[in-house]
């Protein structure tokens, strides 16, 4: 495992989440479609997710166990100068789909384009 995959694995959801946060409200979406968004990657409902913010989880905890949706492999393109779809360490590469997901967020992309389907693929 590489230092930044270490890293990643060692990142606290909790720290991350208000950044998630910030980023979507100030291009005027909502809570509510930040938590549909990783609810749609993760399975978790928002009251899960509250619980792992409070116990300050860790990428590698809040991955291990999450429901990954199986439609998550049609998130593509580059984040933090990554192809998410060739990065090759499978937790590094969930966080960054995650990345991706908050971006195309924030950047105003319609909620069922972001919710892949194997429809749109």
């Amino acid at each position: 495992m590489s230092t930044h995959d270490e890293k990643i694995a060692k990142l606290t959801f909790s720290s991350v989440y208000p950044h998630y946060l910030t980023k979507v409200e100030r291009k005027g979406r909502s809570v509510a479609e930040l938590h549909q968004v990783i609810e749609w990657l993760t399975g978790y409902k928002p009251t899960a997710l509250q619980k792992l913010i409070e116990k300050k989880v860790t990428f590698e905890e809040f991955f291990r166990k999450a429901k990954l949706n199986p439609n998550a492999h049609l998130i593509t393109g580059v984040i933090c100068g990554y192809r998410v779809e060739e990065i090759e360490n499978p937790l590094t590469q969930q966080a960054r789909y995650l990345d991706k997901l908050v971006d195309e967020l924030a950047k105003g992309r319609k909620l069922e384009k972001i919710l892949r389907s194997a429809a749109d693929a």
